[in-house]
């Protein structure tokens, strides 16, 4: 179980392979998350054109 943490669930292991982006220190969490909430509060994102209209069956 030792060598399984270690070798597979660990986060900075996770970090090294680019499997996530940052470890966040936990005590940093709050922050981190307020400030990406606010980030995406105003975002708007155009929906894409529909190529083909929906045929009634």
């Amino acid at each position: 179980v030792k060598k399984y943490r270690e070798r597979v669930a660990n986060p900075f292991v996770a970090n090294e392979k680019g499997f996530i982006d940052e470890v966040i220190d936990p005590p940093l969490t709050r922050k981190k998350l307020i400030t990406a909430f606010d980030a995406l509060t105003n975002k708007w994102v155009e929906a894409p054109s529909r190529k083909h209209g929906n045929i009634p069956l």
